[in-house]
C-alpha cells in the first residue's frame, strides 16, 4: 500500500484526502515509478471541482504531472526500462507516492534535470513550448502580453519569450510579483487590480498594440484582451482560472480587427508520440542551457495537497508548486 490524495466527491481543497492504495504491477505497455515529485497544476482544481470529468470515474487519485525513476516495466514495453529516470502529463494518478502509467507517455529525463524541476515544468514548460512555437510563432520584435505573469506558466513564457526576442507585457496582481515577472524576463508590468490594463498596453506600444495574447485566467480578462490586439492578431485562452470564457458572438473577432481565437490544450498538440517528445527535448534543452529557469517556489508534503490547492486558488503562489510524497 502507498499513500495517494484523492477525490471522493467534488468540491473544495478539503475533498482532497490522504489514502492508502494498492499499486499493481503493471499492464501491457505500462511502467510502474516510484515518484520523487508531483506537479500542482490549476488543471488538477478543475478535475477537483468536476469543471472536467474525471476519465476513470470517482474516486480518483488527483494531479496530472510528475517524476520518477522507473521500478517495473510490463508486457511490450521496449522504449523505458527499470531505473530509468522520467517525467510525464497523463490526466490524473499524479499525487501518488507510486503510479502506473503508459509508457509512451513518459520522457526520459537528461542528466542535468532534476525530478523537482521536471515535476515543475513537465505540463508548464511544454505548455508554454507549444503557446510560443507552434500556435502562434513569437519571432524577434514580436509584441505579445501575457497575462498572470508571475504565476506558474507565466514565468516560464516570459524567460521564453524573451530568450527568442519578443517584447514581453504581463499583467499580475501585486508589486512583488511584478517585481518577480520583471526578473523573469517581462520587459513591462501591469498592475491589473489598480490599472486598466487595456489602456496601459495602449501606452506602452505607442498603440500598436500586441500581436498576441496568452491567457490562462479566462473570465476575468474576456473580453478586454482582445481590446489589446493589434488587427489580425491571436487571442488564446490556455486555462480559467477564474473562469471559463463564456459563449460570445464570433463576430466579435471581426469588430476588433479580424481576430484569431483558440482554445488549445497539450493533450492535442502532444497526442503523438513523436510531438511529445520533440516538445520536451525543446523545454529541456532550454533548461539545461540556462535559457529558461523553473523557479519552484512552492513545496509541500503530499499530505498538504488540500494547502497546496489553497494557496493556488487563493492567487497565494508564484512560479511552481510541487508534493514531495
Amino acid at each position: 500500500m502507498v499513500a495517494a490524495v484523492r477525490v471522493h466527491k467534488h468540491g473544495g481543497p478539503d475533498v482532497l484526502t490522504l489514502d492508502d492504495i494498492e499499486v499493481p504491477a503493471p499492464g501491457q505497455g505500462q511502467i510502474k515509478i516510484k515518484q520523487y515529485a508531483c506537479g500542482v497544476n490549476f488543471i488538477d482544481t478543475y478535475f477537483r471541482v468536476g469543471m472536467y470529468p474525471s476519465p476513470v470515474g470517482m474516486p480518483f487519485v488527483s494531479g496530472n504531472e510528475g517524476a520518477g525513476q522507473v521500478t517495473a516495466v510490463g508486457p511490450g514495453v521496449t522504449d523505458v526500462k527499470v531505473g530509468d529516470r522520467i517525467a510525464y502529463v497523463v490526466p490524473l494518478g499524479g499525487y501518488s507516492a507510486e503510479r502506473l502509467l503508459p509508457a509512451e507517455r513518459a520522457v526520459k529525463l537528461p542528466d542535468n534535470i532534476t525530478y523537482e524541476q521536471a515535476a515543475a515544468m513537465m505540463l508548464k514548460g511544454m505548455t508554454v513550448q507549444y503557446l510560443l512555437n507552434r500556435t502562434f510563432k513569437v519571432g524577434k520584435g514580436t509584441i505579445v502580453l501575457i497575462h498572470a505573469a508571475a504565476g506558474g506558466v507565466g514565468l516560464i513564457a516570459c524567460q521564453w519569450a524573451n530568450h527568442i526576442g519578443a517584447t514581453v507585457i504581463g499583467t499580475v496582481g501585486s508589486k512583488d510579483k511584478a517585481e518577480l515577472a520583471k526578473k523573469n524576463g517581462a520587459h513591462h508590468t501591469i498592475l491589473y487590480r489598480d490599472e486598466d490594463f487595456v489602456a496601459k498596453v495602449k501606452e506602452i506600444t505607442s498603440g500598436k498594440l500586441c500581436d498576441v495574447v496568452y491567457d490562462g485566467i479566462g473570465k476575468d480578462t474576456f473580453p478586454a484582451s482582445l481590446d489589446c490586439i493589434r488587427p489580425l492578431g491571436t487571442f488564446v485562452s490556455f486555462g480559467s482560472a477564474s473562469g471559463a470564457v463564456e459563449a460570445f458572438n464570433i463576430n466579435l473577432l471581426q469588430t476588433k480587427g479580424s481576430l484569431f481565437a483558440t482554445r488549445p490544450t497539450l493533450n492535442h498538440y502532444a497526442a503523438k508520440r513523436e510531438d511529445l517528445v520533440a516538445t520536451a527535448k525543446d523545454l529541456f534543452e532550454k533548461v539545461g542551457s540556462g535559457a529558461v529557469k523553473i523557479p519552484v517556489n512552492q513545496k509541500y508534503a503530499l499530505k498538504d495537497a488540500a494547502k497546496a490547492h489553497k494557496e493556488l486558488e487563493g492567487r497565494g503562489t508564484t512560479g511552481s508548486s510541487i508534493l514531495v510524497p
